[in-house]
């Protein structure tokens, strides 16, 4: 009796270049600048809003987070308010002077 033993080599995850890297902390930071900018932006629209008849139909206020939500992440992508530049920018490695 002939017995075969077949492995099955298990995938390994690609390797994560630095440009990946890059772009994935880039995202995250836009992300957590949306983050931040959304409940400023929510007050402010409570704010000019008032208080309209619009306000109190059911579901107004989720419609009005999803749109704030919205609105902060436009914000963050097109370069906010400086926030996201400034965690890319302490994310980046120091720079050393090559002294001989």
């Amino acid at each position: 009796m002939n017995i075969t033993h077949v492995t099955k080599s298990i995938p390994q995850p690609a390797a994560s270049t630095p440009a990946k890297a890059a772009l994935k902390n880039e995202k995250a930071a836009h992300d957590f600048e949306a983050m931040l900018l959304t409940p400023v932006l929510d007050a402010l629209q409570k704010t000019f809003a008032g208080d309209s008849e619009d306000s109190k139909t059911p579901g107004a206020s989720d419609y009005r987070a999803l749109a704030t939500q919205a609105l902060a992440q436009s914000i963050a992508a097109r370069g906010g308010i400086g926030i996201a530049h400034l965690i890319l920018r302490h994310l980046e490695p120091p720079k050393v002077s090559g002294g001989g």
